[in-house]
């Protein structure tokens, strides 16, 4: 397997946090065989936004598979997940990067927390913005202040450097 290095706790919870929002039990094989027809992302996408993914392909051959991992992408999309936290579609299929495929679940899992996914919880919740209110008169106050890289902190340095004694001659 090449792409990035597999963790597998993290491959663990992804998977006990997918149980546990679908309701039912990984088959038995590996993680990414599980995970590779693209039903269960399928399934968990319609558990975290129901009607997300429209139809989910459960037989045919690779080509038909494939779909229900582009549809979970577009839906994981839709959900307000960004590009790089998605996988290609040959990172899951072909086993290139589960890494990041379990990445993906993981941005999914903090993604439902922000939108008060009221079921399972994966992973820390997504920090909100801190947007700070400024006076006019607390910025002119600002404006006041020493700085911390003016002449009179860091002794005339410059980014061209300090110089002590002769330079060398090389």
């Amino acid at each position: 397997m090449s792409g990035g290095k597999r963790n597998p706790e993290l491959d663990k919870e992804a998977q006990q946090w997918i149980e546990a929002v679908i309701g039912e039990k990984f088959p038995g094989g590996s993680y990414d065989d599980a995970l590779k027809d693209g039903i269960l992302l399928c399934k968990l996408m319609n558990k975290l936004q129901p009607g997300s993914v429209a139809k989910i392909c459960t037989q045919g051959g690779g080509f038909k598979l494939r779909e229900n991992v582009s549809a979970f992408q577009n839906a994981a999309r839709a959900y307000g997940l960004p590009d790089a936290e998605l996988f290609q579609t040959v990172d899951l299929f072909e086993k290139r990067n589960i890494a990041q495929v379990t990445q993906c679940i993981h941005a999914l899992g903090r993604q439902a927390q922000k939108k008060n996914f009221n079921g399972p919880i994966l992973g820390p919740k997504m920090s909100d913005a801190n947007v700070r209110e400024f006076t006019d008169e607390q910025l002119r106050a600002g404006q006041n202040t020493v700085g911390l890289l003016n002449d009179g902190m860091n002794k005339g340095a410059s980014q061209a450097g300090q110089n002590f004694g002769l330079s060398r001659h090389i």
